[in-house]
């Protein structure tokens, strides 16, 4: 039920408001847009996360921030959409669901394909709703009835048509080659799906017996378990060390297979001997050493990371690093193992579990990218799609200019099965939408489908158009394609928005969106990346718990510097749900102070604070509006802060009050409009607390969602207004500074003295003395060309005037004063000793961390600028007791 206008509870509490509004909006519609529709449209698809997820600080971010956007340009009166879903994530959900199986004692193979994908299903219907929950929680205003799911049905046919057109085309594949694969997740990765880590490591040199020779040939190695699959020694042709010995054979140790000596200029001769150990099916550059020299690829180590029967009967069945450590011990026991070294280098992992990849060999689909890729960097290049910030445009054409094949199979359940299907009788091939009945090549009907999945990458590569019906000819597709605006992280630039542009100018005909805003990581306050090990993630939901969700919001806006990373600290987060209680207790004020539903703003009547807001109004109106075309959010959050805390709360709610009291219509008329206009600024980052107070309006209309962004009226600035109110805004902040340094109580009358020699600014004064005396406590102004000398005054500046204030009998107690300040520079004193003989103490100044002494010496240089302060205030008062 709603509260009848003009009531706001005393104290604001988010949560009941927050779950009000999220219901009110979804359930009137109006996030959904008009199709079809003459208005300027305004499109984006939201980054599906996975339907494994939960809310963390990234999403805060990556969701705010487009937020922002879609709702200032709906305000704007675009026709706007904001299409959601879910990703389904294959890996993430395997291991979910193999982790549920194995605590009760099961395995993916124990209980098949058909009961694991009804287990996963029933897991997506129950769980899968979290994030899509959370989202709602944290304001988003996305058209959930078109909300999609990568496996939903018709999304299913897009990829399964998406596939087929490729195959057809003869860009996408099937070969028998060495891949990336995670033992633990089972499955094979692309290779941007690999993190490259340093480690330290060892290097270890071992001997290889010359056939029918005393001589060893020496070789270096990281991994010695693979030499059970060597078929060659490989050297630099123009390496002379080893002239004599290329072409013969040697032994391998262990196996006791004859292997070649071959040559190769791919050899690095600086690299340990200058002589390398080559093993075709598990290592990527030995893969393609052996595919030149047409060696044998002896597989040792399988899918699961464990010894294949190829690699003897003594290792077979061992995990990989035991084999490692074996190997190792036999070599050093037959005299074989020469030495072993540190080595530092890079080693992949699996991008989702951590787990050392594995190269291995197999039989894998692949998209032939390049033919793709050129029309990709042909509109970034010309920008038709441009990156915020620029620079990302780079990492994008590093990774463009030398683009490989694609791995899209993945050996999952989960997932977009290949539709390809192969006949057990001729080996035939068919890819189809449907299972076909029989071979087209030899009529028989003992076919088998392609046990794998497609790459999830593959079927997100499709998002922007095929969550708008695609290959259909939709009303949506005409009306909303393509896209505005992608927000998403820098990391998936390669994984999923150069894939998108490829995509979705193959099939859509054109780009996928037109701007792409590339965000921060978020960071916790001293730049540490957020981990469990670190104890430092702030859970964005229980910041919502504590703080409310337009507090959550307001802090992603006011950190997010395009090209830099947020430095998150709970504080700032404090700090905005202050910001929104200062708005809530100034809409209070302007309830409580108005009469009436109708008001109406007579030139006339307008006081100089009230053209001086209006003005004020006008620039902040325009100022924001150009950040948020830039992207800028920082700064637009930064000037609508500074606006509605500085000048509208502390500065214009004050000198409103005297009209107030004079029942100035015109002055709440200028107070009800500059609120109205201020929550429709400020609906987008803040949506819940602004559409609880704006419906309490007199003359609100059906919600904030809707209703007009301002526009900056130019004919309402006015520099001489400005200037004015700067003046007076001068000389109130100048007494109250002589109050603050002379410990003048506020509510103790002044007189004042102002010495202004211009007619211009007396007259501001004259006409203006009752903000002055309202504001700085002042009971009576006197305007003097010069201080009587014989006066004792308490001096101050106020721009470009000087101004006074007579120290009169019982209002300022010099001696007291006096001695007040020689006890507190006398206990700094004290303070600036100890921590000075901290500094000089040799044990302190070696054993300390550097931040502790850079902190002691901040604290040092901190107190000594607060003495010099002192000190010259201290001067001041014995100069008035002369």
């Amino acid at each position: 039920m709603m509260k009848k206008k003009n009531m706001l509870e005393k104290a604001y509490d988010p949560k009941p408001v927050e779950d009000k509004w999220s219901k009110f909006w979804i359930n009137k519609g109006l996030f959904v847009p008009e199709v079809p529709s003459k208005k300027k449209k305004f499109s984006m698809v939201l980054p599906p996360p996975n339907v494994t997820g939960s809310l963390h600080m990234g999403h805060a971010l990556c969701f705010t921030l487009p937020d922002i956007i879609v709702r200032w340009r709906r305000m704007q009166g675009y026709n706007t959409l904001w299409l959601p879903g879910t990703d389904h994530a294959s890996i993430a959900v395997h291991n979910v669901i193999e982790q549920s199986l194995a605590d009760k004692g099961q395995t993916r193979e124990g209980v098949g394909r058909e009961e694991f994908l009804k287990i996963a299903w029933e897991w997506k219907n129950k769980y899968g709703g979290v994030i899509i929950n959370q989202l709602k929680k944290l304001g988003t205003s996305l058209d959930w009835t078109r909300e999609r799911f990568t496996l939903d049905d018709g999304f299913s046919k897009t990829v399964k048509h998406v596939f087929i057109e490729l195959y057809n085309e003869g860009l996408i594949y099937r070969d028998y080659y060495l891949v990336n694969r995670c033992p633990n997740c089972g499955t094979v990765l692309s290779d941007i799906e690999i993190e490259h880590k340093e480690r330290q490591a060892k290097l270890y040199y071992i001997k290889y017996p010359l056939l029918n020779s005393e001589e060893n040939i020496i070789v270096a190695t990281t991994r010695p378990e693979t030499m059970l699959g060597d078929t060659a020694v490989a050297v630099h042709p123009d390496d002379k060390r080893y002239r004599k010995i290329q072409g013969k054979k040697v032994l391998l140790p262990l196996v006791n297979r004859e292997i070649p000596v071959i040559t190769d200029e791919r050899v690095e001769m600086e690299f340990g001997t200058g002589a390398v150990k080559v093993t075709p099916a598990h290592d990527p550059v030995d893969f393609e050493l052996g595919k030149h020299h047409n060696l044998e690829q002896v597989i040792v180590i399988d899918g699961s990371g464990r010894m294949t029967e190829e690699a003897g009967e003594e290792f077979k069945g061992l995990d990989r690093f035991e084999c490692r450590e074996k190997v190792l011990s036999k070599l050093e026991e037959i005299g074989l193992l020469e030495k072993t070294e540190d080595y530092k280098h890079a080693v992949g992992h699996c991008y989702r579990c951590q787990t050392i990849i594995e190269p291995h060999l197999s039989w894998q689909w692949f998209v032939r990218v390049e033919p793709l890729a050129k029309e990709a960097i042909r509109v970034v290049e010309e920008k038709k799609i441009k990156f915020i910030p620029p620079n990302w445009a780079k990492t994008y054409f590093e990774w463009m200019y030398n683009i490989h094949d694609w791995c899209i199979s993945r050996q999952l359940w989960w997932g977009h099965r290949i539709p390809a299907w192969y006949c057990q009788k001729c080996e035939n091939v068919m890819v189809d939408m449907e299972a076909p009945k029989k071979c087209e090549k030899c009529q028989s009907v003992n076919l088998i489908q392609d046990e794998d999945v497609l790459d999830t990458w593959f079927s997100s590569a499709l998002w922007p158009f095929a969550t708008m019906g695609w290959p259909e000819e939709t009303e949506d597709l005409k009306t909303f394609y393509p896209t505005d605006l992608l927000s998403t992280g820098f990391d998936i630039i390669f994984f999923w928005v150069a894939r998108m542009i490829m995509m979705g100018l193959k099939f859509a005909g054109d780009i996928p969106f037109r701007y792409v805003y590339i965000n921060g990581l978020v960071r916790d306050f001293k730049q540490r990346k957020m981990s469990k090990s670190e104890g430092n993630i702030i859970d964005p939901l229980e910041m919502i718990d504590k703080y409310g969700t337009d507090a959550l919001r307001f802090t992603m806006a006011a950190l997010a510097i395009p090209g830099m990373d947020i430095s998150l600290s709970e504080e700032r987060m404090a700090g905005y749900r202050a910001f929104a209680n200062k708005i809530w207790n100034a809409a209070r004020f302007v309830l409580m102070s108005i009469k009436g539903d109708e008001f109406l703003q007579k030139e006339e009547e307008l006081t100089l604070a009230d053209r001086w807001i209006r003005s004020r109004l006008a620039k902040i109106i325009e100022e924001l509006n150009g950040a948020l075309e830039d992207y800028k959010f920082y700064e637009a959050a930064d000037k609508i802060y500074h606006f509605i805390w500085h000048e509208f709360c502390d500065w214009y709610i004050e000198l409103v009050k005297p009209s107030l009291k004079e029942k100035n219509r015109t002055s709440e008329a200028v107070l009800v409009e500059t609120l109205d206009q201020i929550l429709r600024l400020l609906h987008p980052f803040i949506p819940f607390i602004t559409e609880e107070i704006w419906q309490n309006l007199p003359s609100s209309g059906e919600s904030l969602v809707t209703a007009s962004f301002p526009k900056a009226r130019q004919d309402l600035k006015n520099e001489n207004v400005e200037s004015e109110m700067e003046f007076l805004q001068d000389a109130i902040v100048g007494i109250r500074t002589i109050r603050a340094e002379n410990k003048i109580p506020p509510k103790q009358e002044l007189e004042l003295w102002v010495k202004v020699n211009k007619e211009k600014e007396k007259q501001i004064i004259h006409k203006n003395q009752i903000y002055i005396q309202t504001l700085a406590n002042i009971r009576r102004i006197k305007i003097l060309d010069q201080f009587p000398q014989e006066k004792k005054l308490l001096k101050g500046v106020a721009g470009s005037w000087e101004i006074a204030i007579p120290i009169e009998e019982g209002v300022f107690d010099l001696d007291q004063e006096k001695q007040r300040l020689q006890k507190v520079i006398a206990k700094i004193l004290l303070d600036i000793e100890n921590i000075e003989n901290r500094l000089q103490n040799k044990n302190f100044f070696n054993r300390a961390p550097k931040e502790i002494i850079q902190e002691t010496r901040g604290k040092l240089q901190e107190l000594q600028n607060k003495k010099t302060k002192l000190e010259e205030g201290l001067e001041h008062i014995l100069s008035l007791m002369r």
